[in-house]
């Protein structure tokens, strides 16, 4: 196993961090100063002189009209609401959307939550426009096609004449949206609720809170962190 890989198995570190550890000379295989691309067996000692990481994960209420990611012009971003330069956002929720997306320090979540092999949940709660049809939930929860894609069975609960809920576990670009037009639904409005344990609960828009203890290592051990 390469040396950047063995210490992101070991979660000290992101296998990019690793590389910069290395290139500093803080870690040893042997005793001997790790080069890039250096492998590890079972059997050799690895050290690393630099102190263990401290992730951090905060859960936050985006308001609509904020960018998760390379706002443009005068567009407001998450990272001008939050001052915190350290902190980034795990995936992204649609500028006209609301609700949960969380903010973390560990590079090491990014393809753990967001490889769509994993499936994870997000839920949302939705308002359309119209009335919904008859059968609006059995055609959504069997798969919609949306001009390119045919979407993965989900769930759906009506909470009203004109709302409902979803759980989805796939995430493509403006998918709930795309997914209510193809039965002549206009969304407006669209909030994520929960991302697997993680729920937004009465946080009030455009606050955060840490996400700690049970609720933190249940999410951990669910993306294999």
């Amino acid at each position: 196993m390469r040396i950047n890989k063995y210490l992101a198995f070991k979660k000290h570190s992101t296998r990019r961090e690793a590389d910069t550890l290395i290139e500093r000379k803080l870690v040893t295989i042997n005793g001997v100063y790790a080069k890039l691309g250096d492998k590890v067996l079972e059997t050799d000692v690895v050290q690393v002189d630099a102190p263990e990481r401290v992730y951090e994960y905060y859960a936050y209420n985006k308001p609509r009209g904020v960018i998760t990611h390379s706002p443009q012009g005068d567009e407001v971003s998450i990272a001008d609401s939050i001052h915190m330069p350290w902190i980034f956002p795990l995936g992204r929720l649609d500028k006209d959307s609301d609700g949960l997306i969380l903010l973390t320090n560990d590079g090491r979540a990014t393809n753990a939550l967001l490889n769509p092999k994993h499936e994870h949940e997000k839920e949302y709660v939705v308002t359309t426009l119209d009335r919904l049809p008859k059968d609006f939930k059995r055609n959504m929860e069997r798969g919609v096609d949306i001009g390119d894609y045919v979407t993965k069975k989900c769930s759906v609960q009506i909470l009203s004449d004109n709302s409902f809920s979803i759980v989805l576990t796939e995430g493509k670009k403006h998918q709930i949206r795309r997914m209510c037009g193809a039965f002549g639904q206009s969304v407006t409005k669209l909030t994520r609720v929960r991302i697997m344990d993680i729920r937004l609960g009465n946080l009030k828009e455009g606050a955060y809170r840490a996400i700690q203890k049970t609720e933190l290592s249940t999410f951990l051990q669910a993306i294999g962190l």
